[in-house]
């Protein structure tokens, strides 16, 4: 019996399988990656099969993400699934160990975007430039956060937005307060 948890995501297969067309991973290529073979990947994508948890731990490092985006936090009402996220049933990303706690907004990752609702721990800073083929947009709600977009460097206010555009960046949150930011990405990396 596969070691399953009841707070798998609903929309585990489509998510597992947007993750992987969003980095342009084939399902052979996937497969090999994890030790499986492409009829259980397929059978995972279309709900026939569950993972057990090392499965889903193989599958985010094979697919760079945390393990915690194939879990969600509360069951939605059925009418609301796919449609609804109440703020008690966000799925979280990461760990927060590098002092950002990220939160998914969006039902599912299925979309051609993904939200997020995002703190910024006080004292907080991603030290190393990264660099996504996205498209980013973030709007602060509370705090204030220092972005470095390229070689210029922003200070963000509640009501401020910004936008990346693949290009080099990275964060800081050198104030006393935890900076809230709702941030768009597609296509969705996560």
């Amino acid at each position: 019996m596969p070691d399953t948890s009841p707070y798998l995501s609903a929309s585990l297969g489509a998510d597992l399988r947007a993750l992987r067309k969003a980095r342009t991973v084939t399902l052979m290529d996937l497969a090999e990656r994890c030790g499986k073979s492409v009829g259980w990947l397929s059978q995972v994508e279309r709900d026939i099969s569950h993972p057990s948890i090392d499965e889903l731990k193989t599958l985010a490092q094979a697919l760079d993400v945390s393990v915690s985006i194939f879990f969600g936090r509360a069951p939605a009402v059925p009418e609301e699934e796919g449609y609804v996220v109440r703020s008690a049933a966000r799925r979280r990303v990461g760990n927060g160990d590098n002092g950002l706690i990220e939160e998914l907004l969006s039902p599912d990752l299925t979309d051609d975007f993904e939200m997020f609702h995002s703190t910024f721990e006080a004292g907080a800073e991603m030290t190393k430039f990264e660099t996504r083929p996205t498209q980013e947009v973030g709007y602060v709600i509370s705090g204030k956060l220092r972005l470095w977009v390229g070689a210029r460097q922003f200070d963000v206010e509640p009501g401020d937005s910004f936008r990346i555009r693949g290009e080099a960046y990275r964060w800081a949150n050198p104030w006393t307060q935890d900076a809230v930011v709702i941030w768009v990405i597609a296509p969705p990396v996560y």
